[in-house]
């Protein structure tokens, strides 16, 4: 008889649980949620979005709306739609009890300014993808022009990195691995302003000061351009300081194992 008044008392309690949980659900179903509590992290000086253009963006689109209640809340299509914007690179929906919620975004790092040969502009993010120019902000990066056939909707960098035939037309990837380079060193970052293709296909770096140009020559790998930058930081660390800078007026890195140095007339 004991465990029988025991299952009972176990069973009336799993159900007064039971209907507590669902009652509690509902009332929250109903809640009035608030604004959202909006994270945005930005690598770098550069932000492409903020709070009062997310929230313009997600008013428009109709997913939150004034004295929205929880049940006409949906995370999964918001944190898709913030995906799917350019300046986006990723995002978390997270919602609490008492109808507040957070959005936590991650913002693409642009690194270099493409002016291409057709007059398109874009950008290079940290990762090598392209990113169209923002109406409301503009980025202070590296400035690539020149013979650049490479195109908005053109392929990114992952696509010809892996692909030998796109790597023979593209130049992406080459303005990828020079523009990265520059972008995470100290000294160079601070240094080169602008980078431009010839026609005969050699990149020149054109420092922010002064009246130099450096002939980087191909860049058709990342251990090529680490070895050349590595050879130039030598020269401008050990013969700089004795030559003068004003001495020269070109420094050409395209020969192996060498800089050729032009001197002003």
């Amino acid at each position: 008889m004991k465990i029988w008044l025991k299952i009972l008392g176990w069973l009336a309690f799993l159900s007064t649980v039971i209907f507590l949980l669902v009652k509690v659900k509902n009332v929250q179903m109903d809640t009035i949620i608030n604004t959202p509590d909006v994270h945005i992290t930005v690598k770098g000086e550069n932000a492409f979005l903020t709070k009062d253009e997310l929230l313009e963006r997600l008013e428009r689109k109709g997913l939150i709306f004034h004295n929205q209640k929880y049940k006409e809340l949906n995370p999964n299509e918001i944190e898709h739609f913030i995906n799917e914007m350019n300046e986006v690179k990723n995002s978390k929906i997270y919602t609490n009890i008492g109808g507040s919620w957070n959005i936590e975004i991650e913002l693409r790092k642009p690194i270099a300014r493409v002016i291409n040969k057709f007059g398109e502009n874009y950008y290079i993010d940290e990762e090598g993808n392209k990113m169209p120019l923002s109406d409301l902000h503009t980025a202070h990066t590296l400035i690539v022009t020149g013979e650049i056939s490479d195109r908005l909707n053109s392929e990114n960098f992952n696509d010809i990195i892996n692909n030998d035939t796109l790597k023979s037309i593209r130049k992406l990837d080459d303005i990828y691995f020079i523009s990265n380079y520059v972008c995470n060193d100290q000294l160079f970052h601070s240094l080169i302003g602008q980078i431009h293709r010839k026609p005969n296909g050699d990149f020149v770096l054109i420092p922010k000061v002064g009246g130099q140009k450096i002939v980087f020559g191909s860049a058709l790998s990342k251990t090529e351009v680490e070895e050349k930058f590595k050879k130039l930081k030598v020269f401008y660390k050990e013969a700089i300081p004795y030559e003068g800078w004003n001495k020269y007026d070109e420094f050409i890195l395209k020969y192996a194992n060498q800089i050729v140095c032009k001197k002003k007339e």
